[in-house]
């Protein structure tokens, strides 16, 4: 049992929901992505999931993909993603998960990637262009590694193929709340609650939704049903309104704050 699996364990003993964030590692440098992690964590924030910039980031919206290149002109690699983690870990415990592409992974060579990611005290992978159907071989060896491996699912996805997806996902299913790419909504689909309880009937494991949730309202209305919500777009977008300000950090930690709230237990 890894730290993801230890948390969802914590979080239903004490009947509360998952809050995980998405940060682009490098954006707007290193140091502040350390530190927003830090004063996340102490903000009360369950999981950091970290993208690992790629210059073809498929899954995302014009947000991530920009903190993605800005982050790329940094000079951030995964050498250096990998150095980060490591450093998280020696000052906090949280949760962390890596989302990158599948191309990055190969070119740095499958086996290598999953003993850094063990060595540099990540829990899980992300990876939105890798079919479950062709999942055999990362499975195998993040499993002897120790990493979660985390599939999505989608509003279009099939019965059958959902049933594979929760079987296969460790640490939690990430929920797709709508077809296309990252980017904050006012609005969530009016499919979504329904398609959650479908889902929810067929696996036991934790279920967490992300893509387009900005709202305390989405997120309380969310948490009603599934184990956690995942913020990402809004946060960066947070980040980008404050580049350059000296209160960058705690813009963004007080926009955590006002999202989440308190923590909402079990209805």
């Amino acid at each position: 049992m890894n730290r993801i699996e230890r948390k969802f364990k914590e979080l239903k003993r004490k009947r509360q929901k998952a809050f995980v964030v998405f940060l682009t590692c490098g954006y707007p440098d290193l140091r502040t992505t350390k530190i927003l992690i830090k004063e996340l964590y102490r903000a009360g924030v369950d999981i950091i999931e970290l993208g690992i910039p790629f210059s073809d980031p498929l899954a995302d919206g014009k947000l991530i993909q920009e903190s993605s290149a800005y982050a790329l002109k940094k000079g951030i690699d995964i050498f250096k993603v990998f150095k980060l983690a490591s450093e998280t870990r020696r000052i906090t415990s949280i949760p962390l998960c890596l989302l990158t592409y599948y191309n990055p992974i190969i070119c740095f060579g499958l086996e290598r990637f999953m003993r850094m990611s063990r060595d540099s005290g990540v829990d899980g992978l992300i990876i939105p262009d890798l079919p479950p159907e062709e999942s055999k071989d990362i499975l195998k060896i993040a499993k002897s590694y120790g990493i979660s491996v985390i599939f999505f699912i989608s509003p279009t996805t099939s019965g059958e193929r959902l049933k594979l997806i929760c079987n296969l996902s460790r640490g939690f299913i990430y929920y797709v709340s709508l077809t296309g790419v990252t980017g904050p909504r006012e609005k969530l689909p009016v499919d979504l609650i329904d398609n959650l309880k479908k889902i929810k009937k067929i696996t036991s494991k934790p279920v967490c939704v992300g893509f387009g949730i900005s709202r305390p309202d989405q997120i309380k209305r969310l948490y009603k049903i599934v184990d956690g919500v995942i913020v990402g777009s809004a946060i960066i977008k947070k980040i980008k309104d404050n580049l350059g300000k000296p209160d960058l950090i705690k813009k963004v930690v007080d926009f955590v704050l006002w999202l989440r709230g308190n923590k909402i237990s079990y209805v």
